[in-house]
């Protein structure tokens, strides 16, 4: 992997991670295009604590509450929504690095975002709860978002796709669903950056060259952090409908033409 791929793939990274059209089923598209097959996962992950970095740079104020503040029902319900993501990582491990190895899948995954972004929309058009109104979360609500995150592992499923629709779905306010989501987007990318580590300690996990490791999760933070202030600001003024449109066409391109 050369400096310059590494910088595509980190800008890609920091664009799509806070889009809900899954930064890794774009990873993934991408390193088969260029044909880059050692060091993904570990390239991956340290593109998503670039992502992690402009997380905490934007949503600061909120990290610190809950830092000075530890014992609060947001901290309950964070962990609550983590936990189905850390049982999935665990047991599905394997399968969950052959996966961002291959694009066998990706193209259907796409397709399962899109289709998750329709209904989320269209559920939440629906509900009786009044339009311009939202409730307060509750442990179903946490735990309904938690399990769609632990689905999302798989690469081509957004992560803040699935998160998103869900928290939409069950009339959550907009902002906070938004704000959530990303909040949630710290110990899911912590969990992957120590199972990483644990592989690297262990020598299972192919190591990647310094100099585009570091330019990947550099692009990665500074690009993140315009994108996830761009993406508060959408989910705030805009329906997902666009972002839906696209993963469905980008799904029916892989299936039909393949990775090349």
């Amino acid at each position: 992997m050369g400096v310059l791929q590494a910088i595509l793939l980190g800008a890609t990274q920091g664009v799509t991670e806070f889009l809900p059209v899954s930064s890794s089923g774009h990873l993934v598209l991408l390193q088969n295009i260029f044909g880059i097959s050692e060091g993904t996962l570990l390239f991956d992950t340290m593109t998503h604590v670039g992502t992690l970095i402009a997380v905490f740079a934007v949503l600061w104020k909120d990290v610190w509450a809950i830092l000075k503040k530890p014992f609060q029902l947001l901290t309950g319900f964070l962990i609550i929504a983590t936990i189905p993501t850390v049982v999935g990582a665990l047991v599905f491990k394997d399968a969950i690095e052959k996966a961002f190895t291959s694009a066998d899948f990706l193209g259907w995954a796409f397709l399962l975002t899109s289709l998750a972004l329709v209904v989320s929309d269209l559920l939440a058009n629906r509900s009786r709860t009044p339009i311009g109104q939202s409730r307060q979360m509750s442990v179903v609500d946490a735990l309904v978002v938690g399990i769609l995150q632990a689905v999302a592992i798989i690469p081509g499923v957004s992560r803040s796709g699935f998160t998103l629709s869900g928290a939409l779905a069950r009339r959550l306010d907009k902002d906070f669903a938004a704000r959530f989501s990303f909040l949630l987007s710290i110990p899911a990318i912590l969990g992957a950056l120590v199972l990483q580590v644990k592989g690297l300690l262990g020598g299972t996990a192919v190591r990647v060259e310094t100099a585009p490791l570091i330019a990947g999760t550099f692009t990665a933070a500074v690009v993140g952090f315009f994108s996830v202030r761009l993406m508060l600001k959408l989910v705030k003024e805009h329906r997902l409908w666009g972002f839906a449109i696209y993963t469905g066409f980008l799904g029916i391109a892989v299936l039909i033409f393949g990775v090349l």
